[in-house]
């Protein structure tokens, strides 16, 4: 379908079924719309996480494995 045809088929039509095919398209056009994954940047997670002055520590359950 021609880009005119389009136009003189929608201006043919009467104003309240004009603004359901702008809704309408604007419903395909979000259903079109592919999410975006967005990789993380580097860093992103820093201050989340905080490590014990003692983790390098041996575990005392696993000493007898020592």
């Amino acid at each position: 379908m021609d880009n005119i045809q389009l136009y003189n088929k929608l201006s043919n039509l009467p104003d309240s079924l004009q603004s359901e095919v702008f809704d309408f398209i604007d419903f395909l056009m979000t259903k079109n719309k592919k999410p975006t994954k967005q990789k993380p940047k580097f860093g992103s997670a820093k201050g989340m996480f905080v490590m014990k002055k003692n983790f390098d520590d041996p575990i005392d359950d696993f000493k007898a494995y020592q």
